[in-house]
């Protein structure tokens, strides 16, 4: 079907929540998808960061491929294959910064996507205050505090968590139990603390804010925060939706920073591209959930399961923290040279390059990226971010450079 068969379908049939680019994208290899029209584009948004491993993997199509022709769903009634060892493989994970003597077992809830697996972290930390306070005879803490520009999901929860009013305002009312504190600013949420004592059941942080635009927590500010939970029972949650799973080089983002969460949230690149989310916490956190506590029909299916165990098992033995880390490093130095560029952001190849107020809109970069073959994206008017598949080579760097010194012009 042509593109413009296609489009003019998905005006008529499809709910307009999307302005997509005029391109229809039929077929991908590692770093390049191919149109309908056989024109081929270097990919540096990846599904927003979900294609870790490239397009078509040869481990994931195998994978995949394999696990339909043997069992493709059975609900979690059942124990299906390899569920405990993707289970056991984020809890190693999870563990890896620590000593060898410090390191914890983590339990994973299986999940479809980022959002719920915020969800799952949201209802476990309220679940887990409750249990605390019935056992001391007092009044639970309900309240999560999240940060400014964060962002959590578009279910009504993780929206609420979303400390976006722009984002929120259409759909009020939200689901209450919400405030959230500017990121890298330890007095403010001391202060919320302080005003809200005993009611802040949990801090929720992106360790590197994403949709906003790639602006990590400071070091100096998690280790704050983990204080602070520790000093008021408060649990710390780290969604790591966008910057896990060795997106910014190391396992997860939180492991820059030198803190550990309580409880972790898991999706984009752990399936590379298929539908997976987790939320994993500490194991005594964790067995705050009994059964009929929270569930789902499709998390931790036999195709998801079968996709992230082939993912996780191709990042840990291909190198690739070795490899996101330099190829990363190389792409901030060449992005920080280019004309117009002021700033650069980020860990890994989950970067940000900030336009000074010369450059043309991040906007038209990013449509004029089309035309030079290039898949980019903006998370505002003067912010172009990166999220290439995690195989992206230096090469592939070089291209994107040259492309966009044109783009940006002198």
């Amino acid at each position: 079907m042509t593109f413009d068969q296609q489009k003019s379908l998905e005006d008529a049939y499809l709910m307009h929540t999307y302005g997509r680019k005029p391109v229809q994208l039929v077929s991908g290899r590692g770093m390049v998808v191919v149109d309908d029209a056989g024109k081929e584009y270097l990919d540096f948004v990846s599904g927003v960061g979900a294609v870790s491993l490239g397009h078509c993997h040869p481990a994931i199509v195998e994978a995949l491929k394999k696990q339909a022709e043997t069992l493709i769903h059975v609900s979690n009634y059942y124990y299906i294959e390899k569920r405990g060892e993707v289970a056991q493989m984020l809890s190693g994970l999870l563990s890896a910064a620590l000593p060898e003597d410090e390191k914890i077992v983590w339990k994973t809830f299986f999940a479809n996507t980022g959002a719920e697996a915020n969800e799952c972290a949201i209802k476990l930390a309220r679940l887990h205050a409750r249990r605390v306070a019935e056992a001391k005879g007092e009044q639970p803490a309900r309240t999560i505090v999240t940060l400014k520009r964060s962002f959590h999901g578009r279910t009504l929860a993780t929206l609420a968590a979303t400390a976006q009013p722009v984002k929120q305002e259409a759909f009020q009312p939200l689901p209450g139990g919400f405030t959230s504190s500017p990121i890298n600013d330890l007095e403010a949420l001391t202060n919320l603390f302080e005003e809200m004592k005993g009611q802040i059941c949990a801090v929720m942080v992106e360790p590197i804010q994403g949709e906003c635009g790639v602006y990590p927590c400071s070091p100096e500010f998690l280790a704050g925060v983990r204080e602070l939970c520790d000093a008021n029972g408060a649990l710390l949650i780290a969604d790591e939706v966008q910057c896990g799973i060795f997106r910014t080089a190391k396992p997860f983002g939180f492991q820059h920073l030198g803190v550990t969460p309580d409880i972790v949230t898991i999706a984009k690149g752990v399936a590379s591209g298929f539908p997976t989310g987790m939320c994993a916490a500490r194991a005594e956190i964790a067995d705050t959930y009994q059964p009929g506590d929270h569930g789902s029909t499709f998390g931790g299916s036999c195709l998801a399961v079968a996709a992230a165990h082939a993912t996780l098992s191709t990042l840990v033995e291909g190198g690739f923290e070795a490899r996101v880390e330099e190829v990363g490093a190389y792409m901030r130095e060449k992005l920080a040279e280019l004309p117009h560029v002021k700033e650069v952001r980020g860990y890994g190849l989950m970067l940000a390059a900030e336009l000074d107020e010369t450059a043309p809109a991040a906007g038209d970069v990013v449509a004029a990226g089309l035309d030079a073959s290039l898949l980019l994206n903006t998370t505002g008017p003067t912010t172009l971010r990166f999220l290439p598949p995690l195989v992206c080579e230096k090469a592939d760097v070089d291209a994107l450079v040259e492309k966009l010194a044109v783009l940006l012009g002198a």
